[in-house]
């Protein structure tokens, strides 16, 4: 403590005669008086020279001296304040100790710096790609909401503070979209709508009420990437109906990589629900690994059926193979990619001796009531979003097709 008080006293004096001796250099016109001043109950004074400017620059420079001396918190409770602000916003050391020492260690004050900065620096960052992410899958009985939340790397994507968020998005989209459409089907759900929607978020790091957006922005900045709000869609199903679905790569629940819905729509009552929850968990698996573009033959598009039989008809061709021949060649490809593509007549992988018209014709008798697929739907991270090569930018452009 004598050593502490010996070197403030050091430290005061060097100041003072500093500001004296730059003011006499500069040519400040002077007088001789005595002026007393006190630090840290230590009495400072005696007769000098002094002059308006040299005294406001003094009364500067002791100002940063008693900020220095009084409001400086102690090297150890330096470092808990750091670790305590590291802990509430995962922002990076650096920043944490600079947003501190910026509020004078005020740790409110602090936080809500870093949190301004970090709306900035998700600014900066809303450039780059966001291929990476999570689906969010929130359900009641007849009614499933999947959002898409992107981010740059997997590992981002592990953190708990973004899988928190995707899961509160869907949640709140389930609440917002709830019996929003009388009919079944399934609908997209608009960006405008995501982000507008209200949270109310209870996360030590991201708490409080904000809207969709906001919270996107705030997780951004403390990430550290690009962080996107990129989609969402409703499936509906009737009153007699059930949703069934399936998370591919799933972290924990409601969450996952790849998503596959289906509305399964019963003719009448069934008492049967978990013969009907069984059999649509494993069509639903059964659409995430199968891919189908399609749920019946009727429905493939002219435009994909043509599409496909000039392809097949340019393959066929080169067999050297003519007339009738190549005609049954380009017909028993194309019943070949009606099995890829349509839902009703691929095999079920579960079981592939059958196919999922099999298994519904099945299902049925079990129900005692028509089963069938109201809808289906297949979702994936990252599809349709264009992989810049980054070798020669920094800050690639997302697009999506």
């Amino acid at each position: 403590m004598a050593f502490c008080r010996a070197a403030k006293r050091s430290l005061g004096f060097v100041i003072s005669n500093r500001l004296l001796n730059n003011a006499s250099r500069h040519g400040f016109s002077s007088s001789t008086t005595t002026r007393a001043f006190v630090v840290k109950g230590v009495r400072y004074g005696g007769s000098v020279p002094y002059t308006q400017d040299a005294t406001s620059a003094l009364s500067s420079r002791l100002s940063l001296l008693r900020r220095f001396s009084v409001e400086t918190p102690a090297v150890s409770d330096q470092m808990s304040l750091i670790k305590q602000l590291r802990e509430r916003t995962s922002a990076p050391i650096k920043d944490v100790k600079a947003a501190l020492i910026d509020c004078n260690w005020n740790i409110e004050a602090a936080q809500t710096e870093l949190r301004k900065r970090g709306k900035v620096l998700a600014l900066k960052k809303s450039s780059r790609t966001a291929a990476e992410g999570l689906l969010a899958l929130a359900q009641n009985e007849t009614e499933a909401v999947v959002i898409e939340l992107n981010c740059e790397t997997d590992f981002v994507a592990r953190n708990e503070i973004f899988q928190y968020l995707a899961l509160s998005l869907a949640r709140q989209a389930l609440l917002s979209e709830s019996s929003s459409h009388n009919v079944s089907g399934t609908f997209p759900v608009g960006l405008e709508q995501l982000e507008g929607m209200k949270l109310n978020l209870e996360h030590p790091k991201i708490s409080g009420e904000t809207t969709a957006l906001n919270a996107v922005t705030e997780v951004a900045g403390i990430m550290g990437e690009n962080i996107k709000l990129r989609r969402g869609f409703l499936m509906s199903a009737s009153s007699s109906g059930v949703i069934s679905t399936y998370l591919h790569t799933s972290p924990q629940p409601g969450l996952g990589r790849i998503a596959g819905i289906l509305s399964l729509e019963v003719e009448g009552v069934s008492s049967q629900s978990d013969a009907l929850q069984r059999v649509g968990s494993e069509v639903a698996m059964h659409i995430v690994a199968a891919k189908p573009l399609f749920l019946t033959k009727e429905l493939v598009s002219s435009e994909a059926l043509e599409n496909e039989r000039e392809i097949l008809q340019t393959q066929a061709e080169t067999s050297g193979k003519s007339g009738m021949a190549l005609e049954k060649m380009v017909e028993g490809r194309l019943r070949k990619y009606m099995e890829e593509v349509v839902l009703m007549e691929q095999k079920f992988i579960v079981n592939d001796s059958i196919n999922i018209k099999t298994l519904l014709d099945n299902l049925s008798k079990e129900v005692g009531s028509p089963v069938k697929i109201g809808n289906f739907l297949r979702v994936g991270v990252g599809e349709g979003i264009e992989r810049l090569d980054t070798s020669d930018s920094s800050e690639p452009v997302a697009q999506a097709a």
